[in-house]
């Protein structure tokens, strides 16, 4: 049988595509650079502020749909399909912004020779907003494409 069918040719759905049910892999990411972010001295407040509000606002609305997918309240509806994929497209735009907002801060905090420590956690943070910018985009075309 190809790959993913059934014995009975029946393609089994991989648990990525379907809507919501993958959505531990951009919250722990997200989260990851909302702590991040918040452990440096936020240098650049109207920067940094920027990416702790997308990271924080969309862990939590995530969270939010993930339980009302795991709670059922979706009911197989071809709208809910529609809605996770547009949020999912929204968010990835609004984490590349605060993704390259953030890199901005790294790039400059290079400057700060004082605090290594600080540097070395923007970047990481950086590095954790492109990777939640790819989840979000590959979610919402997975969910587009299904």
């Amino acid at each position: 049988p190809a790959t993913g069918a059934s014995s009975t040719g029946a393609v089994a759905p991989s648990p990525c595509v379907q809507p919501g049910a993958c959505a531990c892999p951009w919250q722990f990411c997200g989260t990851w650079v909302w702590i991040l972010v918040a452990a440096t001295t936020i240098s650049f407040p109207l920067l940094q502020g920027w990416v702790m509000y997308v990271s924080l606002t969309s862990s939590l609305i995530s969270l939010m749909l993930f339980l009302s997918y795991l709670f059922g309240l979706h009911r197989n509806s071809e709208n809910w399909k529609v809605l996770d994929s547009l949020y999912h497209g929204a968010t990835a735009i609004l984490y590349m912004s605060a993704a390259v907002l953030q890199a901005n801060a790294t790039i400059r905090s290079d400057s700060n020779l004082h605090s290594p420590l600080y540097y070395h956690l923007n970047s990481a943070a950086s590095l954790f907003a492109f990777i939640t910018t790819f989840l979000y985009i590959l979610h919402a075309f997975c969910i587009y494409y299904q």
